[in-house]
């Protein structure tokens, strides 16, 4: 089973690729999932909590965690909502936006370095494969 299992080999690949992102990015104090956050908000403009959870499949725990320690690093920051009362959206800072800036150069590395671990054919099939999921 375990040799014909999508999962464990989809997780597999992941984890690999996610080494290669998280080792890259360490010396920024930043996960490669909080970037992956701070970028989509930064996209956004201003957004809900559930709006970028749910564009980025992430579970609520997770969205929580991950969000609680981008604020208290103050990369992220909530924008008062009188007028609606399911929480605060939130917006990128500009200590947020330099962070970005920062990294770049270590994102783009760790992309280059993770394509060769996947070669041309995977990298191809990894993204056509998503496509057509919300990004």
């Amino acid at each position: 089973m375990a040799s014909q299992c999508l999962m464990l080999r989809s997780r597999l690949v992941a984890r690999m690729v996610t080494s290669v992102y998280e080792d890259a990015l360490r010396p920024f104090g930043i996960k490669g999932s909080q970037l992956n956050l701070l970028a989509a908000i930064a996209y956004a403009g201003i957004v809900r909590r559930t709006e970028i959870g749910k564009t980025l499949h992430l579970d609520i725990s997770t969205l929580t965690r991950n969000l609680r320690v981008m604020e208290a690093n103050g990369w992220i920051e909530n924008v008062p909502d009188e007028n609606d009362g399911r929480g605060s959206p939130l917006r990128i800072t500009a200590k947020g936006s330099a962070l970005i800036e920062r990294v770049a150069p270590a994102w783009k590395a760790a992309q280059r370095r993770a394509s060769r671990l996947l070669g041309t054919e995977a990298k191809a099939a990894l993204m056509n494969l998503s496509s057509d999921l919300p990004v």
